[in-house]
């Protein structure tokens, strides 16, 4: 799990690292990773490991490896104004990072399951605020925390233009978290049944809902839209699961 650039001094020189390595892709989410020291989100004691590309536990506060973060942030393909929700939000490091992009007229909201991470990331959040130099560079969408679970989200609740999901959720709670999307919004989660916290390589996959899912489901008045009885068929197929999966989902190139 991460360990796929060499570690930093301190934190733009892990940037650079994760530029060199072409994980780091935009302009935009390069400012965001230097104006946030991935170090203030380490407990006391356990910042000389914050710039190696490993992840982070301690009780409930995880960090994932700046790589994965990385990846996510590209993935997002964020634009200011957006709305957001990170699902399993932990120390809140991502959701900052994603209010820097999104400004004044976004909407930054994360759920956690832990009352205490969640409150670690208020402490983290209310710090960068009050004394980051980087703070007053930015128009800032701050990010609300709620403590929650994931999976007992109201179906008629707001939806997102971009969500990630961190929390070790299985792969098929997929089409609940697409319920909880705009139509042509982004989903980013781990695939393969594998938790953000394995200790097998972290893998991402992105999910668009396209304009012509709003068409066909306008067009068609059956309870299910016509796609979804297409994937029960090819789900029922004989077929290795890597072919089924690039079968069922569109990806966003």
């Amino acid at each position: 799990m991460g360990g796929a650039v060499s570690a930093g001094e301190d934190n733009d020189d892990l940037i650079d690292n994760l530029k060199e390595a072409q994980y780091i892709r935009t302009e935009r989410v390069e400012q965001a990773f230097r104006a946030i020291d991935r170090g203030d989100y380490y407990l006391e004691g356990y910042r000389d490991n914050a710039y190696k590309d490993l992840a982070w536990k301690h009780g409930n506060i995880h960090l994932s490896a700046p790589c994965i973060y990385s990846e996510v942030m590209e993935a997002l393909k964020l634009q200011p104004g957006l709305s957001f929700l990170n699902l399993g939000s932990g120390t809140g490091y991502l959701s900052t990072m994603v209010g820097l992009i999104l400004g004044p007229f976004g909407i930054n909201h994360g759920i956690e399951l832990h009352s205490d991470v969640v409150e670690y990331a208020k402490e983290k959040l209310e710090s960068f605020i009050k004394n980051s130099d980087s703070f007053d560079k930015f128009e800032f969408c701050e990010p609300a925390f709620v403590v929650g679970n994931c999976l007992q989200i109201a179906s008629d609740s707001h939806q997102y233009d971009r969500i990630y999901c961190g929390a070790g959720v299985q792969k098929d709670h997929e089409n609940y978290m697409k319920i909880l999307l705009k139509v042509g919004g982004i989903l980013v989660m781990p695939i393969e049944d594998q938790p953000l916290d394995s200790e097998e390589d972290e893998k991402m996959e992105e999910d668009s809902k396209d304009e012509e899912e709003k068409d066909s489901s306008e067009a068609v008045k059956h309870e299910e839209p016509p796609q979804n009885l297409l994937r029960e068929k090819i789900m029922k197929l004989p077929l290795p699961e890597s072919l089924k999966a690039y079968l069922t989902y569109f990806r966003d190139k």
